[in-house]
Formats: structure tokens, C-alpha cells, sequence
């Protein structure tokens, strides 16, 4: 089962994500980010100032995407480098999908990719408000990507809300459940468990007839 995560950006969606997988084992539950899907950063669109703008569509390879999530939904590996931004600290590492229950597929553009959409069986929004949003943005990309604070400001502005405008607000016909993650997301997180949990169990009793 392919479980969509998706979330403007500092709603909390990577936070949500890795506290519901410390709950299972990764043959229950595996992560698939469209992060690690972008294109090379040389061959990425810049905007009027010469920055890179990573929140359109046509910066992921989506052929590649919906390639593995389909083999996913096979029961089948899926190997992908992990992408590591503008992080010079990072090393880039092999990620190695195997088999699972479930996966979360997590990404911006997962709704506005109908080939995506259409694969997904459950998708779930992470939301929160703009402040709460463009101050997690801030403490995230100063200290995991070293960006400075005018940088992030500016790319918050012109690239991550529109994004968001273009992206998400137009599909939310498709989404199944809205988390407001302004505090906290604790009572959706048992929710969203207990789901996962029983698919588990399920799986687990079809094998043992």
C-alpha cells in the first residue's frame, strides 16, 4: 500500500514521517521521497535572479518516480542515490527499498502529478500556518543547508509559497486526511498507527493461512 505524505513546506511532514516510522520495522513500513528524484542541479530552471527554483515540477523526474513506485506496489527493490541539495557536509548514500507493507511516499508534488495520484492509495496532508511554516523553514535550511537567512527568506517568497498556491491548495479534493500540525500532530500520529498497524496485522495473518 502507497501511503502520500505531502505538506507545504515547514508544516512538519519529515518530523510526522520519522516519528510514525520509529513505530515499525522497515519490512512494515519504508520511506520513498521525491526529494531524491530531483535532476541534476545544473540542468534546473533559475529565476530572474539566478537562483535555483527546486519548487516546480519539472524539477523531478517523475518517469523515474512513478518506475519505482510501480515496483514497489511489485513487491520488488528499488536502489536510488539520495540527493543532498547544497549540503557540502553530506555525503550522498545509497538508499535500498526492499519489501514492505506499506510505504510513505513523501513529496510537494504528489498530488499535481496525476501518474502519482492515481498510484496512491491513501494520501495525507501536513499542514500548519504560514508563520509557523516559514519559521521552520528557517531553522531548517540554516543548519542542514548552511543557506543564509536573506536566502531563505527570499526563496520562501518567491519560490515555496507559490509552490504551495499551485501545487497543493488546488487538489485538495484528493486529499483523505488533513493534519494541522500548528502545536502538534500527537493524536493523528496514534491515528494514523493504529491504521498502519492493523494493514500490518492483516498482511501478517494472510501469510500464516
Amino acid at each position: 500500500m502507497l501511503i502520500g505524505v505531502t505538506g507545504g513546506s515547514g508544516a512538519g511532514k519529515t518530523e510526522f514521517i520519522k516519528q510514525l516510522r520509529t513505530r515499525f520495522k522497515e519490512s512494515e513500513l519504508a520511506l520513498i521521497s521525491a526529494d531524491n528524484y530531483y535532476l541534476p542541479r545544473e540542468t534546473l530552471a533559475k529565476d530572474e535572479r539566478g537562483v535555483i527554483n527546486f519548487d516546480l515540477p519539472e524539477t523531478i523526474d517523475h518517469i523515474a518516480f512513478v518506475e519505482d513506485l510501480k515496483l514497489l506496489k511489485q513487491n520488488k527493490t528499488v536502489r536510488r542515490k539520495e540527493y543532498t541539495f547544497n549540503n557540502e557536509k553530506a555525503t550522498a548514500k545509497e538508499i535500498v527499498l526492499s519489501p514492505a507493507t506499506v510505504y510513505i511516499v513523501e513529496g510537494l508534488f504528489i498530488l499535481h502529478e496525476e501518474k502519482v495520484r492515481e498510484l496512491l492509495d491513501l494520501i495525507i496532508l501536513i499542514d500548519a500556518d504560514d508563520v509557523k511554516k516559514i519559521s521552520r523553514r528557517i531553522i531548517r535550511d540554516q543548519t542542514e543547508r548552511n543557506y543564509p537567512l536573506e536566502d531563505v527568506l527570499y526563496r520562501y517568497n518567491n519560490h515555496v509559497a507559490p509552490a504551495y498556491q499551485k501545487f497543493i491548495l488546488p487538489y485538495l479534493e484528493n486529499i483523505d486526511i488533513i493534519i494541522n500540525n500548528n502545536h502538534h500532530f500527537g493524536k493523528a500520529l496514534e491515528v494514523i498507527s493504529a491504521y498502519i498497524k492493523n494493514l500490518v496485522d492483516i498482511e501478517a495473518k494472510l501469510i500464516n493461512l
